[in-house]
């Protein structure tokens, strides 16, 4: 059985997501965080993430943090959710580069664009705009980053894209792309989940 510690509308929602697209049993473990945009929450000691935060993971025995990892880990653990190439399929290396182009790229520039930062360096101007075009032209081969295929690397993009949507300009692409991830009838189950669980869900 999976256990994932969550606090509602966090980066724990995602795995909620992942869970239901994988349509494999787990259960809900709530904890409180401390969450540094609004200054609410304090930590919570039954959480075993070592910097108490969110997602956590247990399974088999063993402790599984931070959202890149976990997608990583349960996608292999369980294949047959088809949620990542499989290690030797062609379509492999795209889908790292894209799990690795997301915490390298994409989340910088989301929080650059949420943040002001953007105004002072143009760097991360450039960075920001690269970012945008890079997701743009993959969307335009396709509904989602791997093309026709929904993977894993949507849910980290499609997730943070619909936190941050503001932090990026207007594009029909993008707008497009996260109608659709958000449709998802896996999206639906565990948006309605996500609003329901935890000491601090609203």
């Amino acid at each position: 059985m999976i256990t994932l510690y969550h606090a509602p509308q966090s980066r724990s929602s995602r795995i909620v997501w992942l869970l239901e697209e994988m349509g494999v049993p787990y259960t809900i473990a709530p904890v409180s965080i401390f969450r540094p945009m609004t200054g609410e929450g304090v930590p919570d000691a039954a959480n075993p993430h070592p910097d108490k935060r969110v997602p956590a993971v247990l399974h088999a025995g063993g402790l599984v943090t931070e959202s890149q990892a976990i997608v990583l880990y349960l996608a292999e653990t369980f294949p047959e959710a088809g949620l990542a190439p499989a290690v030797g399929a062609p379509e492999r290396g795209a889908y790292l580069t894209w799990l690795a182009w997301y915490v390298a790229e994409f989340e910088p520039a989301l929080f650059a664009g949420l943040t002001g930062e953007l105004a002072g360096s143009p760097q991360k101007r450039r960075n920001h705009a690269a970012v945008v075009d890079r997701l743009e032209a993959a969307l335009a081969r396709g509904p989602y980053v791997m093309g026709a295929r929904f993977s894993g690397a949507d849910i980290l993009i499609g997730s943070a894209l619909g936190f941050g949507r503001a932090a990026f300009p207007a594009s029909a692409a993008l707008d497009a792309y996260l109608d659709r991830c958000r449709a998802r009838p896996a999206a639906l189950r565990a948006a309605a989940k996500d609003g329901a669980s935890g000491p601090q869900a609203a």
